[in-house]
């Protein structure tokens, strides 16, 4: 997709997506053998349920068959929420993954894998998961020095098992 259909779509579609009370993540089309796919991935900092997911679609629907922003020629619209290894981005994306375990690739070289605790302007405080019974450590990550960041998938948390006990 060149840029500025990106960019006609991302204008095009944004306003309705932000009506929603949702931010539009990304756009992206495929083309898959003569069909086309678009598909657009939205958030918020609550998330989104099936019910906002449907309402965005249909009005996404409607304000792509009223235009030309498409182009002629069938395409499958797809709209859902970024997936559970999602790449952080943006602050707010940041923000949002507060609690979760995170996959680093650092700037001065290495990865890191920690928890974030809080996100502020300048960067992230996290924990460090102690290994082999050790405690776990604190570490601040100035945003210049984290190179990639991807959410972890977690299975089973022993810090969630104790808070359901309780």
């Amino acid at each position: 997709m060149s840029t500025t259909q990106s960019e006609r779509l991302r204008n095009l579609l944004e306003p309705l997506v932000t009506s929603q009370g949702l931010d539009l993540e990304e756009i992206e089309v495929d083309s898959v053998g003569r069909k086309r796919v678009l598909r657009v991935v939205v958030d918020s900092d609550s998330g989104a349920d099936l019910d906002q997911i449907a309402d965005v679609s249909r009005a996404l629907s409607a304000k792509l068959d009223e235009t030309d922003a498409m182009g002629e020629g069938e395409y499958t619209l797809e709209v859902g929420t970024p997936g559970a290894e999602r790449l952080l981005t943006e602050h707010r994306h940041y923000v949002r993954a507060t609690d979760r375990l995170v996959k680093f690739q650092l700037a001065e070289g290495g990865e890191l894998v920690a928890r974030i605790l809080k996100v502020d302007d300048e960067g992230i405080d996290t924990e460090v998961p102690g290994v082999k019974g050790r405690k776990a450590t604190a570490r601040r990550l100035a945003f210049d020095d984290i190179v990639r960041a991807r959410v972890q998938v977690e299975f089973s948390r022993k810090d969630n098992k104790k808070e359901e006990e309780a």
